[in-house]
């Protein structure tokens, strides 16, 4: 019999600031919600079509990665979906959303640049590397080798 497979990988940037709380058994549980586009042909024109999707980081990473997540910010998840059920008056309620094993963080907050980051902001720079640091393929002496 095969197994179930529950896997997500999703790029976006993040709606929001990010929320850290303590569970009461001492558990860090950081929140964020990631705005997915998709390009999809309307006629004879191409159009962004957004989704919406809630993610969770839980333990130590969700500690270390809260002061990271800025509203704006491109960040690359892996993780699984998991539905949520709870009933409020008298009806039964779901939500489902993204639990993240894996949260890597691919840029500034949109619009904000090294040299323009505010001495407040949350963001260390250290992974807002411009396109210039990168070298091309003309800086290299030996052909590619596949």
């Amino acid at each position: 019999m095969a197994s179930d497979i529950n896997v997500v990988m999703l790029v976006g940037r993040l709606t929001r600031e990010s929320e850290l709380k303590v569970t009461s058994g001492g558990s860090a549980v950081c929140r964020f919600s990631l705005a997915v586009n998709r390009r999809k042909k309307s006629g004879d024109k191409w159009e962004d079509e957004v989704s919406y999707i809630d993610v969770v980081v839980w333990g130590k990473q969700a500690e270390t990665l809260n002061q990271y997540l800025d509203k704006g910010r491109q960040v690359a998840v892996t993780g699984e979906l998991r539905q949520n059920r709870w009933e409020a008056d008298g009806q039964t309620r779901s939500r489902i959303e993204v639990v993240a094993n894996n949260v890597q963080l691919l840029g500034s907050p949109a619009g904000v640049s090294r040299a323009g980051a505010s001495p407040d902001s949350r963001s260390s720079g250290v992974d807002d590397i411009s396109a210039a640091d990168i070298p091309g393929p003309e800086q290299f002496d030996d052909p590619i080798p596949f």
